[in-house]
């Protein structure tokens, strides 16, 4: 009967902390009836109680360490300036790149949720708070990799490693010391590269050759401006004048179309943000209703009615990043991973928006397309 007790609580099976808890208490009974010994007798130096006492009191601790045994799923941070509802095209690549690495939400992993829901001033104190839970790994989009890293003290030994999809120019913007040696506690990978402002700039100019005067659309409360200084000084190589226009916010944004109009502005280009990213559908419907020549950056913009789209695969740069957010849980250093750089770009041309703006699309251009929407 002893052995029969003893066997009941250290078998192992899964179960809540209150189930083991009452599992342990039962068994503790069984062997105390069980147990033929004096000192259990009335009188005896350690009463039945007092043996009681003590077994009940491991049983409750029991629980506690079998809970914090089981809590060996890391958990990555993911931590983002876009509107959860606008991400799903971003969210969803991340974790196809994670599922390839073996690593699956809700089962060997967990993630950790952050959205700045558009308002960039929010990213410190998400930032903070995922710093405070000691994730395994931090995940950022776009500006929330210089939150994450203003988190934490730069020589800090023990600081979360950062793995960053950004859409500009890492190191221009202090990021990292090199592309190939990124050095300290942070990597990952970039859309960007310096001829994709100019590009646009040149396949905008294609469809409207005798333009004199483009648009630059950005967000003001973004970080990095390398895009944009990239296109003035192309333009200005071009005797071509910039009109920049800011917006962060949907009022904004139909503020800025609505002046690109009225100024009868030649072309627009969106830079890359990661407001605008999660907007693209949006930007597309208002390029199509200002009827103003504009190219963005995704295929969500063209599809929605804009122009033409150009930039490095985003979707690429999501899967590849969640690629290194697996080597990191592996154990890698991310000082000792490169910089990753667009190896694929994405050309989107919408005929229909070319037809309605009564612009012939060049053919050199559509043999680079990805994809033509008709």
């Amino acid at each position: 009967m002893v052995r029969a007790a003893l066997l009941t609580l250290v078998r192992p099976r899964p179960a809540s902390h209150v189930a083991i808890a009452k599992l342990v208490s039962v068994s503790v009974k069984t062997l105390v009836r069980a147990l033929p010994c004096p000192l259990l007798r009335s009188g005896a130096e350690m009463k039945r109680r007092d043996f009681l006492g003590i077994l009940s009191g491991a049983a409750a601790a029991w629980p506690v360490v079998t809970l914090a045994q089981q809590r060996t799923v890391p958990v990555i941070g993911f931590l983002s300036p876009m509107a959860a509802a606008n991400a799903t095209f971003f969210r969803d690549a991340f974790r196809q790149g994670l599922k390839e690495a073996g690593f699956v939400d809700g089962q060997n992993v967990k993630i950790e949720y952050r959205w700045a829901e558009g308002e960039y001033d929010r990213l410190p104190a998400l930032a903070a708070e995922l710093v405070r839970m000691r994730v395994a790994v931090i995940f950022t989009i776009g500006d929330a990799a210089y939150a994450a890293r203003a988190a934490q003290p730069p020589a800090a030994h023990d600081a979360i490693p950062i793995v960053f999809a950004l859409g500009d120019d890492p190191v221009a913007v202090g990021l990292v010391a090199s592309l190939n040696r990124p050095g300290g506690h942070i990597t990952g990978g970039t859309s960007f590269g310096h001829s994709i402002g100019p590009k646009k700039l040149e396949f905008l100019q294609q469809f409207v050759p005798a333009a004199k005067t483009f648009g630059l659309l950005i967000n003001p409360k973004q970080k990095g401006y390398v895009e944009a200084q990239d296109i003035e000084q192309t333009a200005g190589k071009l005797a071509s004048k910039v009109r920049t226009l800011y917006a962060s916010n949907p009022g904004e944004l139909d503020e800025a179309f609505a002046t690109a109009g009225r100024e009868h502005i030649d072309g627009l280009i969106i830079t890359v943000d990661s407001y605008f990213l999660a907007e693209s559908s949006r930007l597309g419907s208002l390029a199509a209703r200002s009827a103003v020549p504009t190219i963005g950056s995704l295929r969500p913009f063209a599809a929605a009615g804009g122009l033409v789209s150009f930039n490095g695969s985003v979707q690429d740069n999501m899967h590849q990043t969640a690629l290194y957010v697996a080597r990191v849980l592996k154990g890698e250093k991310p000082a000792d991973l490169p910089v990753l750089l667009p190896t694929k770009y994405d050309l989107i041309i919408n005929l229909k928006a070319a037809k309605s703006l009564g612009l012939t699309v060049p053919l050199p251009l559509l043999a680079l397309a990805a994809d033509v929407i008709e």
